[in-house]
């Protein structure tokens, strides 16, 4: 016996007809035929099962109860009369001898269908996102994701890592992004920060002498909503290995990615190890991103020597980029559709032209294009489709688009993994104008300290400094940044220090691990690949909130909670903040 019953809904098939049992579940839907008659859909977590009620008192009984109140069934099995092949349970059915109502809903009406909830308004999903649950399409995607997290778990031991969990509340850093800030009540006017990962805890762990560390580590950033980044916290395979190299972790991803994302993924087939190895220059101009989705056979060609002494405004002194396309049968009204998307995407202007069936130019800006150079340069069949950028993010969205939507150009159902490698070291900023690191400022620079000693003297550009620096992508999706980490406290002070922070601010900022790595600290490695992320490529879906159970808004609000939310002014004085209102403007 399970619980309070005798099976779930998804278990009774027709060698259990004539038993006795006892069900209990959601009551999603009653159809009454001739006034002494109901067929009643009963669900559970497990599945449905159909109840065939012929007693006239307990019809009355149930005419009382809406659709999604819970009830307990004690009943006998038969074989259905009129039996569904798509249902495990579609043999038989269930005569009540007694129906009991366990939980009442109190609506006549529902916010939404149950089984019809992901063709509503994701306002009203979110807001009664435990209905939206019910549905046993949503529910499954719950399922999978942990599915998914104790087969990870099961392969990092199984590679001898430790589980280890790392504190929630700690000190604000600068990592990237915003952090949550949460006010200490002991000490006015101090801050704890909720982890936007667990970075220096893992490294601290290296220097304490555990070889290998792993957790399903929860992360909170103050970021906006996207497709494939949900606001507030997120979860990530977290992992660090100690005297370890990028080939370490690569083949630790390598062996255990692939067969969970062949066995749960919506496709059964996974990139096989080694994966394809990409330098983060090389893909931007190759791909126009530096998360290619390898799985479009196109890429990207510099034409710019086609366009020397053009006419063409847009392309007067400017790189041009050409995505090629053959065998393209789109009309012009489709290929001026989808550049209209990608200028949407990228902020910038999309241009083309074609090869008719003969093979002679037309369309778009072919007026201004060489026929023999284009020949010579892009060796162009006829019913070719030639689009060109002027941007490399514009050719990166070109790709993608296109790619999708020329038919035998994406082998859409396969997962595609990558390495990106090799990224620069710093970057100029675009609000500061100065040196500032490009990712990780926790990353062992390419040549070590004697790179960032010539750059300190003038003899290289900083510019040209890359990074033991990785990222893992798949299909498109950057699943992962990782790096071999600076270990060394000299070349660490060092590497701040061209950023404009010395000694004295990488103590303060990083005091542990500054200090932990004068006690002798291992070479050491890691990644951290999103566990959200995973899951939304495994389930197919196209947006992160679909695999999360409880997700946030776009506008990072939980509309079921109704977080954030105002707190009093006796917990304001606790914590001794005021709340000040924004001047109007």
């Amino acid at each position: 016996m399970m619980q309070s019953r005798t099976h779930t809904c998804n278990q009774l098939r027709l060698e259990n007809a004539g038993e006795t049992v006892r069900l209990v579940g959601w009551m999603e839907n009653v159809r009454e035929v001739g006034g002494s008659l109901a067929f009643v859909v009963l669900r559970d977590f497990y599945g449905t099962t159909q109840l065939v009620v012929e007693d006239a008192a307990l019809l009355a009984q149930l005419k009382g109860y809406n659709k999604e109140s819970t009830i307990a069934v004690d009943g006998v099995v038969r074989e259905r009369a009129s039996k569904n092949p798509k249902l495990p349970t579609g043999d038989i059915e269930i005569v009540p001898e007694k129906i009991e109502l366990l939980g009442r809903c109190r609506y006549n009406e529902l916010p939404f269908e149950i089984n019809r909830s992901r063709e509503a308004d994701e306002s009203a999903r979110l807001k009664y996102r435990y209905l939206d649950l019910r549905n046993p399409a949503v529910k499954a995607n719950i399922i999978l994701r942990c599915n998914v997290i104790a087969a990870l778990r099961s392969a990092m031991l199984a590679h001898d890592f430790l589980e280890i969990t790392t504190p929630i509340l700690t000190a604000s850093s600068p990592e990237g992004a915003r952090d949550y800030l949460v006010p200490a009540r002991k000490h006015p006017g101090k801050f704890y920060a909720l982890p936007q990962a667990p970075q220096q805890f893992k490294q601290l762990l290296m220097t304490s002498g555990f070889d290998r560390y792993f957790q399903i580590a929860p992360c909170f950033r103050d970021e906006d909503a996207r497709g494939d980044r949900s606001p507030g916290e997120f979860y990530q395979l977290d992992m660090e290995m100690a005297f370890a190299s990028q080939e370490d972790v690569f083949a630790i991803c390598e062996d255990v990615l692939p067969p969970i994302f062949a066995k749960f993924g919506t496709y059964d087939v996974a990139s096989k190890p080694p994966f394809r190895r990409i330098a983060y220059l090389d893909a931007l101009e190759t791909y126009g991103t530096d998360k290619p989705d390898l799985r479009i056979d196109l890429t990207a060609t510099d034409v710019t020597a086609l366009f020397e002494g053009t006419e063409f405004a847009p392309f007067a002194n400017q790189t041009v980029k050409a995505v090629v396309i053959d065998k393209c049968k789109l009309t012009r009204k489709q290929v001026e559709k989808l550049l209209t998307d990608c200028e949407v995407q990228s902020g910038s202007k999309g241009y083309w032209f074609k090869t008719d069936d003969k093979g002679a130019l037309a369309g778009g800006v072919a007026k201004f294009v060489d026929a023999a150079k284009a020949q010579a340069l892009l060796h162009l069949a006829p019913d070719t489709l030639v689009v060109l950028a002027t941007t490399t993010k514009m050719a990166g969205v070109e790709i993608k688009t296109f790619g999708r939507a020329c038919e035998g150009h994406m082998d859409k159902e396969r997962y595609e993994f990558c390495w990106i490698t090799d990224f620069p070291m710093y970057e100029i900023g675009d609000e500061s104008g100065e040196l500032e690191f490009c990712h990780n400022p926790f990353s062992m620079p390419k040549g070590g300290l004697d790179v960032l000693l010539k750059a300190e003297r003038g003899e290289l550009d900083p510019l040209t400094i890359m990074a033991d620096q990785y990222d893992l992508v798949c299909n498109g999706v950057e699943l992962s940044s990782g790096a071999v980490r600076n270990h060394d406290p000299e070349i660490m002070v060092k590497a701040f220090e061209l950023v404009r922070l010395g000694e004295d601010d990488v103590k303060a900022k990083f005091p542990a691990m500054y200090n932990a790595f004068c006690y002798g600290a291992p070479p050491h490695a890691g990644i951290a690949p999103g566990v959200d992320r995973m899951v939304m490529l495994l389930a197919g879906e196209d947006s992160i909130r679909e695999i999360i159970p409880f997700p946030m808004n776009k506008n990072a609000q939980d509309v079921m909670m109704g977080a954030p939310s105002e707190v009093t002014q006796k917990q304001l004085d606790e914590l001794h903040i005021a709340v000040t209102a924004k001047e109007d403007a």
